[in-house]
C-alpha cells in the first residue's frame, strides 16, 4: 500500500521561501516518478513540477520556473521543492504525487492523470 505524506507548508512573505517535503512510504521510491501540482481558490488543481525516477530530469510550469526547485533523496524516499521569490500567486494548497516511472520523457508528468497516488494537500499562504 502506498502512502504518500506532505509537509513544510505555512505562511511566507511575498519575496521569501519555503520548503515542502513530500514522504512515499510502501513500494521502493527509487523507481517512482513525483510532482507537485497545486490548486488556487476556486481553480483547478495545476502542475508545479515534477521529477523522473532517475532525479536526472526534471520540469517546471512556466509560472515557477526559476523560481522552484524540485529534488529526491532517493535514500529517504522523499522528494522536496524548494520555493523561492514567493509571490501571493502562489498561495494555494500543494499536493504531492507520485507513480511508478513508466513513461520515459519527464514532459509525461505533467498531467495529473500520469500520477496513481496522491497526498492529502499543505496549505502555503503569501502575503503582500
Amino acid at each position: 500500500q502506498v502512502q504518500v505524506d506532505e509537509s513544510g507548508g505555512g505562511l511566507a512573505q511575498a519575496g521569501g521561501s519555503l520548503s515542502l517535503s513530500c514522504a512515499q512510504s510502501g513500494p521502493t521510491f527509487s523507481t517512482y516518478a513525483a510532482g507537485w501540482f497545486r490548486q488556487s481558490p476556486g481553480k483547478g488543481r495545476a502542475f508545479v513540477a515534477a521529477i523522473d525516477w532517475t532525479g536526472d530530469n526534471t520540469i517546471y510550469a512556466d509560472s515557477v520556473k526559476g523560481r522552484f526547485t524540485i529534488s529526491r533523496d532517493n535514500t529517504k524516499g522523499t522528494v522536496s521543492l524548494q520555493m523561492n521569490s514567493l509571490r501571493p500567486e502562489d498561495t494555494a494548497i500543494y499536493f504531492c504525487a507520485t507513480t511508478p516511472g513508466r513513461y520515459s520523457s519527464v514532459s509525461s508528468y505533467r498531467s495529473q492523470t500520469a500520477f496513481d497516488y496522491w497526498g492529502q494537500g499543505t496549505q502555503v499562504t503569501v502575503s503582500s
